[in-house]
């Protein structure tokens, strides 16, 4: 089966427990570390084959990286694994999965060759906000509850807006803002206005 890896905790000396992502489960496995097997890394699309152990825990075994070219390029690899991270925290827990998530994650690094890897993962965001239902696109503000009409729009964590004055914070363009969640495309936003939207997506899904 394939999967990405979206999290790796050392075990003992240099044995991994490994959570990785199918497009029907969250598995946590098992990873022997020794001389003879291939290393891996947090972010990595994998082919594997999950063993059943006589533990609770079943071992990640026979695995072969299905790599990308970027992965050569280190600022989209950091932006790449700080997504699949925040991914791992939101989904922690999980086992049963829709194929959703791991479609997410192979269309937008299909896409991360040729564009700004912040942008392709900010949309995914937005994307991935929408399908479960949690994109406020009414735009009520978080904080006193009423209808955001200001041409400024503040967003909290999971890019729940606000009044810039209730959150106190600095706002996006209103116009700007919601054709960002209409269409999930941030190609009229300017470098700054993504390097500020991916903050908010650093504090969390």
């Amino acid at each position: 089966m394939q999967g990405f890896i979206l999290n790796l905790r050392r075990h003992r000396e240099e044995d991994l427990i490994v959570t990785v992502i199918t497009s029907q489960a969250l598995m946590t496995l098992y990873r022997f570390y020794g001389a003879r097997h291939s290393p891996i890394a947090l972010g990595h699309k994998v082919d594997f084959v999950a063993e059943r152990t006589p533990f609770q825990m079943g071992q990640m075994r026979h695995v072969a990286h299905l790599g990308w070219g970027w992965l050569a390029d280190l600022s989209r690899v950091r932006v790449w694994q700080q997504f699949v991270q925040l991914l791992f925290q939101h989904l922690k827990g999980a086992q049963i999965l829709d194929s959703f998530y791991y479609e997410l994650l192979e269309k937008a690094a299909e896409k991360l060759p040729v564009q700004n890897p912040k942008r392709v993962l900010l949309e995914s965001y937005i994307t991935l906000l929408e399908y479960e239902g949690r994109l406020h696109s009414d735009l009520d503000c978080l904080v006193c509850e009423t209808p955001i009409k200001e041409e400024q729009v503040a967003l909290a964590r999971a890019f729940v807006p606000a009044h810039s004055a209730c959150l106190y914070a600095e706002g996006f363009d209103r116009d700007q803002i919601v054709r960002l969640f209409e269409t999930k495309e941030s190609l009229l936003m300017d470098d700054e206005q993504i390097e500020r939207l991916w903050r908010v997506v650093g504090e969390g899904f």
